[in-house]
């Protein structure tokens, strides 16, 4: 049994559920914004796309103040690729400004209004059935892998051997270009972290010993705990189409975070800090 799909990939563009959902909001309100628009002759339609644009731009400032120090230029500060937004400061953010426009707005206040409840009710009825439904995939996942000499292992048994550490755990390919970018980073982050007890655990998927081999000798890379999945079978209990992928899980084998793209110091800091 496999999880629901988490992450989605049209061609050479990933797409989160979490982003799907936002779209499916913005498109339920902007059909009941033309659906009330016919009796009032007015509409929200742009207010909403503010809205949203307010809402992105505040989540992605106060994540960059809350981990600026992970950040060497202001030009990575701007590079959204790392996925990295404050999901509550861009809910406060947008609910401000929201709220601002329906008071300086009279004449537009049924129209916005009713768009507004019907895109939150669209996103919290979907975002609520999803999570229940797909309770399973919060613990660690029950795929059998192996080692680069090909000896069966499952990520419960690497969680016990280092006595019930929080782990993180990256999906990758040495083709994928994200990943290989990435690498360095992660490499550097688990020689640091062995000193706060943290195990990073890299499941390759698709690919075969000799083929990491050759890559880790090119790229100059020494990694602990390289897991081979040659069926994909973890991407798909996970519910990931998206490589590189990234798993938090705590001590107790419950998923904190997710990341979905290429991490940087910045997204890999706040994945750490859920797991503390």
């Amino acid at each position: 049994m496999t999880a629901l799909e988490q992450s989605f990939s049209l061609g050479p563009v990933g797409l989160t559920m979490n982003q799907m959902l936002m779209g499916w909001a913005l498109a339920m309100a902007l059909l009941v914004n033309t659906l009330v628009w016919m009796r009032y002759r007015r509409s929200a339609s742009s207010v909403l796309f503010d809205i949203l644009l307010v809402g992105v731009i505040a989540a992605r400032l106060v994540f960059v103040i809350r981990y600026q120090g992970e950040y060497a230029s202001a030009w990575d500060m701007l590079d959204i690729r790392d996925g990295g937004f404050d999901k509550l400061g861009g809910a406060i953010a947008a609910t401000a400004y929201a709220a601002w426009r329906l008071w300086r707005m009279p004449e537009h206040r049924p129209v916005l209004a009713s768009a507004l409840l019907a895109g939150i009710a669209t996103w919290g009825l979907a975002t609520g059935s999803l999570f229940l439904m797909d309770s399973r995939a919060r613990s660690l996942p029950e795929v059998e892998l192996t080692t680069l000499e090909y000896a069966p292992v499952t990520l419960q048994q690497l969680a016990d051997q280092q006595a019930g550490q929080p782990m993180v755990i990256n999906l990758w390919a040495s083709w994928c270009p994200p990943c290989r970018r990435e690498m360095p980073l992660l490499q550097t982050a688990q020689q640091q972290q062995q000193e706060e007890a943290v195990t990073f655990v890299f499941v390759n998927q698709g690919e075969h010993a000799p083929t990491i081999h050759r890559f880790l000798e090119r790229e100059g890379l020494s990694l602990n705990n390289l897991l081979l999945d040659p069926g994909m079978a973890l991407g798909q209990v996970v519910g990931s189409q998206v490589m590189p992928t990234t798993l938090f899980y705590d001590a107790q084998g419950r998923l904190q975070d997710t990341h979905f793209g290429e991490l940087s110091r910045a997204s890999l800091a706040a994945g750490l800090e859920s797991l503390r």
